[in-house]
Order: structure tokens, then C-alpha cells, then sequence
């Protein structure tokens, strides 16, 4: 068996036996992977805490037969210390987290943007208490969109996702893949506003700036598109969004 370092995000964890942990982990260079963290269930472990969802690690990796195990771990940054108390930012968190593990598919798979991309939602949402700027809401549909372009499916928001036809249509619809022309829409897609069309494209985008004078209207019409589209998308769909809808 062959070993190596990397360094990933703690995406979840399970209970194995009485005193382990299969750890699910993002990582920078070698995509997700699952693996077995012996004994850090132990009073006497040395880096159990280090081991939680959104815990950013060094780790050193050794090749098992079904499971690899973590056999060495290293603190890099615990990215969600800043929002652990701050309800809609950690649930908004999770749903991240969640979607990342969802949307990389094959363990051992290069995933370097969606790591990337998990890191700085991560961080932008820890800012975020402090800076009191960029609602977790926004922060979370931005990821959304952006994890679903790099994993190959981002709405189309340009042109007709039905026919291809350039321009700002005024109707969206999950199933196509984003905006639609009045021709093409179907039974029941909702009208979308130029205001709201030109939000999703800056959340897309990571344009920022053109998100922060956005009305809270606006906002919640976005984030019902947002939410559609990564329900049609994603099968099984993201248990976690639950707690958002709560909040």
C-alpha cells in the first residue's frame, strides 16, 4: 500500500465502530475521498477535532483495500468557526458541503475547482459576519450556480435554453437548462424580470459588486429559481435544504 499528503475540506463524517470515523473529504489534488480516521472517536485522540465538517486540513493518506485511511492530520484553517453560532450561515454551509459531495461523483476524480470554489464559499461566509455584507442567501445561490458550471451544467442565461436564440428572454425554466423564449416556454414557467435575469448572471459570474444593492425581493425571487434548477439537476436532491426553507 502506497501513501501521499493532500489537502481537502471535511465534507462529512459516520460513526464506525466504537471508536471510528469515515471521514468524507473534498481534496485539493485527488477529488473526494472516503476514509477511515482510527480511533479519533477516543478521548485521547490527538486530531478528532480537527476532523469535522468544514474543517480545512494537511493530511497524510494511506491506500487501503476498500477504504484509505487518514493517518496523520494537520490543522490547515476550521472555516466554519466564524458562522457555527450564525444559524443561516451554517445551515447555508451545509447545503454547500452537501452539493460538493453530490456533484463530484467518482472518488479519485480531479476536483480542483470545485475544491477551489468550496474554500472561498466557505470563507466568504465567515467574512460575512463581520463585514455585514453578502447574505448568506447570496452567497449560497452563487455557489450553487457556479458549482453546477463546473460541473458542466450552468444555466443558460444568454439565450434560449430550448431553441438557442440570443438575447434576455423572459422566462425561465429548470428543465431546458435556464432562460426560454416565448415560443419555447413551457406549460408553467414563470415570467423573469430583467432585474432578477441580470442578478443570476452577476451570482453566476461572481460579480459581486452587482449583487449588493439588490432588493430582498429580489433576492428570494432569484433564490427560488436558484433552488428549482439544483432540484431538477441534482438527483435525490439536497436533503439540507430544508433547514434554509425554515430559516
Amino acid at each position: 500500500m502506497g501513501s501521499f499528503n493532500d489537502e481537502g475540506v471535511v465534507l462529512r463524517t459516520h460513526r464506525l465502530g466504537e471508536a471510528d470515523r469515515i471521514i468524507t473529504i473534498l481534496t485539493r489534488h485527488h477529488g473526494k475521498l472516503r476514509g477511515v480516521a482510527k480511533g479519533v472517536r477516543r478521548t485521547s485522540s490527538k486530531f478528532g477535532a480537527r476532523l469535522e465538517p468544514f474543517a480545512q486540513v494537511d493530511l497524510q493518506i494511506t491506500e487501503g483495500r476498500t477504504l484509505d485511511i487518514f493517518s496523520s492530520v494537520v490543522s490547515k484553517a476550521l472555516l466554519g468557526r466564524p458562522f457555527l453560532d450564525d444559524f443561516p450561515r451554517f445551515t447555508a454551509a451545509e447545503v454547500m458541503v452537501e452539493i460538493a459531495d453530490k456533484l463530484v461523483p467518482e472518488e479519485g476524480a480531479p476536483a480542483l475547482q470545485h475544491y477551489l470554489l468550496l474554500v472561498g464559499a466557505l470563507r466568504a461566509l465567515g467574512e460575512g459576519t463581520t463585514a455585514g455584507v453578502r447574505p448568506p442567501s447570496v452567497i449560497l445561490d452563487s455557489y450553487i450556480l457556479r458549482a453546477a458550471g463546473v460541473a458542466g451544467y450552468a444555466p443558460q442565461l444568454e439565450s434560449c435554453a430550448s431553441c438557442g436564440a440570443e438575447g434576455a428572454h423572459g422566462f425561465f425554466s429548470p428543465a431546458p437548462g435556464g432562460t426560454v423564449c416565448g415560443r419555447c416556454r413551457p406549460p408553467g414557467a414563470p415570467a423573469l424580470s430583467e432585474e432578477v435575469r441580470a442578478y443570476l448572471v452577476a451570482l453566476l459570474t461572481g460579480d459581486w459588486e452587482s449583487t449588493a444593492q439588490v432588493p430582498e425581493a429580489r433576492i428570494a425571487e432569484g433564490s427560488g429559481l436558484v433552488r428549482a434548477f439544483l432540484d431538477w439537476h441534482v438527483e435525490r436532491g439536497i436533503r439540507s435544504l430544508k433547514h434554509i426553507d425554515r430559516t
